[in-house]
């Protein structure tokens, strides 16, 4: 049994290492799910590869980034890759995790870029198969609200629902972190 602490020592979880090849890590905004996630990742004992999905583009995102830098500490090998996750995805090594973070955030870049949203997801998750590295991905859920006011924002939330459903459907272990808390959806995690 490997003992996975949270860095800001609020809780902590008992993880069973099973290996999973893909895991779907889910909750709402500050929920706890990247960390959990990270831990994850660091609990594998693999090479640790982050693949960041955000874009900077004011001082509060940059700020938020470099938390996370913070958070994961030394260890981790950091390739930005805002659209595009399948080359990345592609030549990883069997020996390695590979966290995404996150999903939603990805999504957001392709929306906003007018991309073909169903294409792009396709993509995805046809390099999230051929990937021989272990893959580790955090979403958002933000289906749990009120309907959106205005129309780009009911299609980022249907767009993300799919997006979610599909993960979930091709990952070998689902796990919603609510409050810091996991619960496991699919799979196991003892």
């Amino acid at each position: 049994m490997n003992d996975t602490q949270n860095k800001t020592g609020w809780i902590t979880w008992k993880v069973i290492i099973v290996s999973p090849d893909l895991t779907f890590v889910l909750g709402g905004a500050a929920s706890g799910k990247s960390v959990f996630a990270e831990q994850l990742v660091v609990s594998s004992g693999k090479k640790r590869v982050y693949l960041a999905t955000s874009q900077v583009f004011d001082d509060e995102m940059q700020d938020k980034v470099q938390r996370h830098i913070s958070q994961r500490g030394e260890g981790w090998e950091t390739v930005e890759a805002p659209f595009d996750l399948g080359p990345i995805l592609a030549n990883l090594p069997p020996n390695s995790v590979c966290l995404i973070d996150c999903a939603t955030m990805w999504l957001t870049n392709h929306l906003l870029a007018e991309s073909d949203l169903e294409q792009a997801q396709s993509a995805l998750l046809q390099s999230l198969r051929l990937c021989s590295a272990q893959v580790v991905i955090v979403s958002n859920e933000v289906g749990h609200g009120i309907v959106p006011d205005n129309a780009l924002s009911r299609r980022f939330r249907e767009a993300q629902g799919r997006l979610n459903i599909a993960l979930a459907a091709e990952a070998d272990l689902v796990v919603q972190v609510t409050a810091g808390l996991p619960l496991v959806l699919k799979g196991r995690l003892d």
